[in-house]
């Protein structure tokens, strides 16, 4: 019988594995077609709107997206945008938890260069599938896309000065392991820089539906409580930023979940 965390991890990617096939058929129409509804998690698109380009120009600047390919963007879920404050440099290796359609390895790889390497690790064959063919079209050499799930990262020992990740964490139901993979592949004096969501209280989410995982809110733990967990996975000077007060209260039919956006930063002691 299938536990809660097997059932969890097998929701989210049966519902991000249905995101990506609707990118994967969007027409040219759909992706010039830009939705002023804004972003919002539902059960049924998990966090955002596979359409909603007007969430991914929220976060990311004009510049950012020009040259990408549409489908990266269109299939954005994010809640920030890590590459933005990494301060990534020319010839680092970076990995990115939950790479998705690929929009920020393809944003990393830029400042990397082509001395640097960025691998996308995502669970879900059709978002790898989708975020092949976006690098086909970029034809860019220094991003890869492995198949992992994140509490058992496929990627070697210290092998990464970088670990970027967005909205991504709150969907696994065993953030110790996923910190302790984090720290075991990142190099001596690496760092990680998070997006994520984050509860408002200690009381947490104000829902925790196994459906309401797929959203970004019921997987969402408090600041103390992230910060404890990353202390033990060995990382030290975490800092907090919050990014997005009263996560996805953006539409007035959508009641708060006592959640918001933060931005994290740790590191790997040299």
């Amino acid at each position: 019988m299938a536990t809660d965390q097997e059932k969890i991890k097998d929701l989210v990617k049966e519902r991000y594995g249905a995101r990506a096939e609707r990118v994967i058929n969007l027409t040219p129409a759909d992706l010039a077609q830009n939705d002023e509804g804004g972003c919002g998690c539902s059960t049924e698109s998990a966090c955002c709107g596979v359409e909603d380009l007007d969430h991914a120009m929220a976060l990311y600047t004009e510049g950012q997206l020009a040259g990408l390919p549409a489908e990266s963007v269109a299939a954005s879920a994010g809640c920030g945008n890590p590459t933005a404050l990494a301060g990534l440099q020319a010839g680092e290796r970076v990995l990115d938890l939950g790479s998705g359609g690929g929009i920020d390895c393809f944003l990393a790889s830029q400042q990397v260069g082509p001395t640097g390497k960025v691998t996308g690790l995502d669970m879900t064959p059709s978002m790898l599938e989708l975020a092949r063919a976006n690098k086909a079209k970029l034809g860019i050499e220094n991003v890869e896309f492995v198949q992992g799930e994140l509490e058992k990262m496929p990627i070697p020992n210290s092998s990464v000065d970088v670990i970027i990740s967005n909205c991504v964490v709150c969907l696994s139901p065993d953030k110790d392991a996923v910190f302790s993979e984090s720290f075991r592949v990142l190099a001596a004096g690496g760092r990680i820089h998070l997006s994520d969501v984050m509860a408002l209280t200690d009381e947490g989410p104000s829902v925790s539906s196994p459906e309401d995982w797929v959203s970004c809110t019921a997987g969402a733990e408090h600041v103390d409580v992230y910060r404890d967990r990353l202390a033990r996975a060995g990382f030290t000077d975490i800092e907090f930023t919050s990014e997005q007060a009263d996560y996805m209260k953006d539409r007035a039919e959508r009641p708060a979940t006592n959640t918001a956006g933060y931005k994290v930063v740790a590191h790997k002691p040299a």
